[in-house]
């Protein structure tokens, strides 16, 4: 078994990227071969309206025809058994390039039948890891959740189903007082990041463990 988890966050070590290789932990747990993508190592673009994937008889239906960077990653969608998308929440909803992402991965296997079924062979569970440096309550109050929401129906109208974990108040850079940040208590972020990150990392770990099974959010 196969899963993939795809960050994108443009660090590499901070906190979607360590709660992604966690997830990744457990689903190796589970048995599964795993593999970590930085989207902003790739060179990409999201959707160029094209609609080669919805030509008929063409022979690019049902797959992205355009060819940059995303294309092999693409491919290793189509094979995985489970997905882990990773993101921090800017301005109230994922990176650019992980709409761009999304858009690459679900317009091609969308039909514009009047069903709008989904080309997509292998069912599989994809889940969403988010981080922002809001309060649980501002994500509420700002809309966080409606607004991410929308992309996740998406994604399991076309695989099948989904799961997602939330990550408050994150600890944003080690050196607070080199920055303006007066909007935050520095002493109650490294809290925050002592004594409940550890417990999110945690929550990764199971939420891959349940990657490989489509109904279980238990």
């Amino acid at each position: 078994m196969y899963v993939l988890a795809i960050n994108g966050s443009p660090r590499k070590n901070w906190n979607t990227a360590t709660l992604l290789n966690k997830a990744l932990e457990g689903a190796a747990a589970q048995g599964a071969q795993t593999e970590l993508v930085h989207l902003y190592d790739l060179k990409f673009k999201g959707c160029i309206s094209c609609f080669a994937c919805k030509r008929k008889d063409g022979k690019s239906y049902g797959k992205c025809a355009y060819q940059d960077d995303l294309t092999s990653v693409l491919e290793k969608i189509e094979k995985a058994d489970a997905i882990i998308l990773g993101s921090p929440i800017y301005f109230g909803n994922v990176t650019g390039e992980l709409r761009s992402f999304m858009e690459r991965t679900l317009f091609q296997y969308l039909v514009y039948d009047k069903d709008y079924s989904s080309l997509a062979t292998k069912k599989k569970k994809v889940s969403f890891i988010y981080t922002m440096n809001v309060t649980e309550e501002q994500a509420a109050e700002w809309g966080y959740p409606k607004t991410v929401g929308t992309m996740e129906k998406y994604f399991a109208k076309i695989f099948g189903a989904t799961e997602a974990l939330y990550v408050y108040n994150t600890y944003q850079f080690p050196d607070y007082a080199n920055y303006v940040s007066t909007s935050w208590d520095e002493t109650a972020k490294a809290k925050q990041r002592d004594e409940v990150f550890p417990e999110d990392c945690q929550k990764a770990f199971a939420l891959g463990a349940r990657a490989l099974k489509p109904n279980n959010k238990d």
